[in-house]
């Protein structure tokens, strides 16, 4: 069992480190759900290169699934305002559904449509290969460096846009650029995980770390923690009862969030 769960574990620990940067982000910016349109825009790009008759394999389905994460990058870096009638969250939520929709029509015009739409939810990552993982680790350093050369711009905008605006800085630019180098490790693992393990993987633990610290790098660190016991968790209890991998994640996340949440209301009634 231990040789079947290190791959995965490895994966798992990657996508630990360079969700919950971005989900402490995310929380901040109030955009809860903008993993969800970003990872079923790639889903819906490459249920259209099925649909083309391009196998999921061939390294043009990352392109294309990049291009329609791209484009809904755009939408929301443009959509963002100070003063809107409507709330960034409600543009958001509508790609998200508008993007699932479409997965759905393209995918029901292929072959094995339903097994795609299972794979899109939940992903395989039990099934993860060494070359996956590689890749996944190469980008992931590779957009956290670049966040880290730009650390001041992004939080900036996430943590005190009206500063940023200040500064007359291009707000709509950096959003891009937040958004793409997002979208761009959310079309490569969106394959392997499936889109309601990336929600986890990107709100829970900085949920949780939000509940225990204040400042952007001791949540950072304490999400690196949590989103890592959770993982060996519940790839163990997949393992152990035969469970569905990424369904066994998620909700041995949603276990670890409701023990920090009542460790919190505890320490604030009682300390």
């Amino acid at each position: 069992m231990l040789e079947l769960m290190t791959l995965p574990f490895l994966a798992c620990l990657i996508l630990t480190g360079i969700y919950t940067y971005f989900g402490i982000h995310v929380v901040e910016r109030e955009v809860i759900f903008v993993d969800l349109a970003l990872a079923q825009m790639a889903a819906l790009g490459g249920a259209c290169s099925l649909l083309f008759g391009i196998e999921l394999e061939h390294p043009s389905v990352y392109l294309i699934a990049f291009g329609f994460a791209a484009f809904g990058a755009g939408i929301f870096a443009l959509t963002r305002m100070k003063e809107a009638r409507v709330s960034h969250e409600a543009i958001i939520g509508i790609v998200y559904v508008v993007a699932a929709a479409a997965a759905i029509l393209v995918l029901n015009r292929t072959p094995e449509g339903a097994e795609h739409i299972k794979e899109m939810l939940v992903g395989g990552i039990l099934f993860t290969t060494p070359k996956e993982a590689l890749v996944i680790f190469g980008l992931a350093v590779l957009i956290g460096l670049f966040h880290l050369a730009y650390r001041r711009q992004f939080l900036l905008i996430s943590l005190s846009p009206d500063e940023a605006r200040q500064k007359e800085m291009s707000i709509r630019l950096w959003d891009f650029l937040f958004y793409l180098t997002f979208g761009l490790i959310v079309t490569v693992s969106v394959r392997i995980v499936g889109v309601l393990l990336i929600f986890s993987y990107l709100i829970i633990p900085a949920v949780c770390a939000m509940f225990l610290a204040e400042k952007f790098g001791k949540r950072l660190i304490i999400g690196w923690i949590i989103g890592a016991l959770a993982s060996l968790a519940g790839l163990y209890a997949s393992c152990a009862f035969d469970f569905p991998t990424g369904a066994s994640i998620v909700c041995s996340f949603g276990v670890v969030l409701v023990i920090v949440a009542s460790a919190r209301e505890y320490r604030r009634r009682f300390t």
